[in-house]
């Protein structure tokens, strides 16, 4: 008799997850140890996980060498740490989506794939469920849905992100709707059960958490990720007043941070604090403005 399938172990998806730049050397190569250093210093600062091969990462931007090495570098630390990785695995087409992800099977330390609703082809609500429902039969680790239409041109709302929530092997969604609205108020007022909701906009972090996020995929959170932690703690604990505070504090963090397009203001800070060796970024992305790291440096600052 065939044995069906084992279904795979959701991760722990609370807490903070941090999608990693890749930094780029003087060469433009990948600088391997820096991405390592900065795995490590975001599991010191309390964070429970890493994301690589997200948005920040620079993915489009990256050759298959280049990703290799990316997720090579974070599974080793994420092996040694105990600490939850997600890889990003999305794409518009969904047999090619299909196949990375059956390309994680050879990588025990991956806990979890970070897949975006299919962009630019916009198939409807109804088939964002068909896209979903094959990836998930096949995957060899547990999805997280990726939510941002301001990138994919594909808006769901809440019973369309529940469907998706309900298929076996949908663990959580990642978030980035561009705003906290009715929408977002009655999909974390009926969740299904172990469907997990991570804020994706750094910016409303805070409110996310008050209705009922369980943590939040930051690229902020690169930066003062003990306060990010803390803040998920204290809206945990019912320490509202410390919440409150410490939410609008870290929203304003990361205001600065996105006044250009991600992740070049923050590349442009993690430089100027010496820890990647440039701040470069890949063509189409250009260098922030000087004068909106030193506004975002200014703003870290301000949490101390």
């Amino acid at each position: 008799m065939t044995q069906a399938p084992t279904a795979p172990t959701v991760p722990r998806l609370h807490g903070v997850f941090v999608p990693l730049v890749t930094p780029f050397g003087p060469g433009g190569e990948v600088a391997a140890e820096a991405l390592e250093g900065l795995a490590h210093a975001v599991l010191d600062g309390g964070a429970t996980g890493i994301v690589a091969l997200g948005t920040t990462a620079e993915v489009a931007a990256l050759d298959a060498a280049e990703r290799g090495l990316v997720v090579e570098v974070c599974a080793r630390v994420c092996r040694e740490r105990g600490a939850v990785l997600l890889v990003g695995a999305g794409g518009g087409d969904t047999r090619a989506c299909a196949a990375a992800l059956a390309g994680l099977a050879d990588r025990p330390e991956v806990a979890g794939a970070l897949v975006t609703v299919p962009a630019f082809t916009r198939p409807g609500a109804a088939g964002v469920l068909a896209h979903f429902t094959r990836l998930a039969a096949d995957s060899p680790v547990p999805l997280v849905v990726y939510h941002i239409p301001y990138r994919t041109g594909m808006p769901l709302g809440a019973a369309d992100l529940r469907a998706l929530g309900a298929l076996p092997g949908v663990a959580g969604v990642k978030y980035a709707a561009g705003s906290v609205d009715a929408e977002t108020v009655a999909l974390l007022g009926d969740l299904p059960p172990e469907f997990a909701v991570l804020a994706g906009d750094d910016v409303f972090l805070s409110p996310l958490l008050a209705l009922g996020a369980t943590g939040g995929i930051l690229a902020s959170a690169h930066l003062a990720t003990d306060r990010f932690a803390e803040l998920t703690t204290a809206w945990r604990e019912g320490r509202t007043d410390r919440a409150r505070e410490l939410g609008h504090a870290l929203a304003r963090l990361s205001a600065a941070l996105f006044t250009e397009p991600n992740p070049t203001v923050l590349k442009g800070v993690l430089h100027a604090r010496g820890t990647i060796p440039t701040a470069d970024v890949r063509l189409p992305l250009l260098p922030a403005a000087a004068s909106s790291v030193a506004g975002a440096l200014a703003a870290l600052d301000a949490l101390a």
